[in-house]
């Protein structure tokens, strides 16, 4: 198996800590910038937060993920896969910032992890650039 890694960036124009905590609540933020290519989202009691992720017609992740809040940096760790997604959000000033979202996952082995590891990237990075688009929405106010 092979280790696949999409990754993704955007600018903001708001401060790092506003664009931070936009994406580290889970509660209100996430359901509102999260494209149609999730699903079933809910915030469990324990805090871990379940979706479905629909990157193609015929691929779904139903994913448990555990989140680990840094000051910079969000990290969602995926009980149900190998699928680790790291955000991480740089002052680029008083009121800019980037975020850089990148995701890593064992992929499979020969020519099915080939293809996955050529397109899967792709897929992934577009799926984030809309969740990161939204967000825009969302700190722009």
């Amino acid at each position: 198996m092979a280790q696949v890694t999409a990754t993704t960036q955007r600018t903001f124009e708001a401060p790092a800590e506003q664009v931070t905590a936009a994406l580290a609540d889970y509660e209100t933020v996430r359901p509102q910038i999260l494209t149609e290519n999730y699903g079933d989202y809910r915030v469990e009691p324990d805090k871990r937060v379940h979706w479905t992720l629909q990157a193609t017609k015929k691929r779904v992740r139903d994913q448990l993920v555990t989140v680990e809040v840094d000051r910079d940096r969000i990290v969602e760790r995926d009980a149900n896969s190998s699928m680790v997604t790291t955000w991480t959000v740089a002052s680029e000033g008083t009121n800019r910032s980037t975020v850089t979202v990148e995701t890593t996952w064992n992929g499979a082995g020969g020519i099915g992890g080939f293809f996955e590891k050529t397109f899967a990237p792709k897929g992934l990075a577009r799926i984030h650039d809309g969740v990161l688009a939204n967000l825009d929405t969302v700190v722009r106010g």
